[in-house]
């Protein structure tokens, strides 16, 4: 989750008079088709503005959709992937309480006060980990964020569950340990 859709969410039942667990409650109780539907009841009934509108509508239609149903279509024809992505999850929810997994069309964040890794099915043999590791030198296995751009500092390729060693799980606790 972005910076920006965070400071959104922290803000809404002070903009809105409602969190956004409420509105989603108020928007399950409707059941919309569509998702312009949902945007125009909660502007119409409740004068919630369009942004936080759209926001409340998109965030409800992905817990609709469901967090597994988006893993899995990610690694649909990656399957061999999937003992990779489990065994990072598995360390990440070691880390503390306040880590959140936000899977997405075709990543999945991972987030305490911001995101701190990225993981991303890249190919059907392999798993690209991205880091939020602002000023690390980068080595052969650490490289620089390559595809990820700005979203990330650093990416390590994965292909094997083994390679989720000792190294690796240093390096997430240390973007864990910074993304406060």
């Amino acid at each position: 989750m972005d910076k920006a859709l965070q400071t959104m969410i922290n803000n809404m039942p002070e903009k809105t008079g409602k969190s956004l667990e409420e509105w989603k409650k108020i928007l399950k109780e409707k059941a919309f088709a569509k998702h312009s539907e949902g945007v125009k009841f909660l502007k119409s009934e409740h004068g919630v503005t369009h942004g936080f509108a759209n926001t409340i509508v998109t965030l409800s239609k992905a817990e609709d959709k469901g967090e597994d149903d988006l893993v899995s279509a990610q690694y649909k024809g990656k399957e061999i992937l999937l003992p990779i992505y489990e065994a990072l999850i598995k360390y990440v929810n070691t880390l503390g309480k306040d880590v959140t997994i936000t899977p997405k069309k075709g990543s999945v964040s991972v987030i305490r006060k911001r995101q701190f890794i990225l993981i991303k099915p890249a190919t059907k043999t392999r798993i690209d980990l991205g880091f939020k590791l602002k000023d690390k030198p980068t080595t052969d296995r650490l490289e620089n964020s390559g595809p990820f751009g700005t979203m990330c500092t650093h990416r390590v390729k994965l292909t094997d569950k083994k390679e989720v060693n000792a190294e690796l799980k240093k390096w997430i606790k240390e973007a864990y340990d910074k993304s406060v």
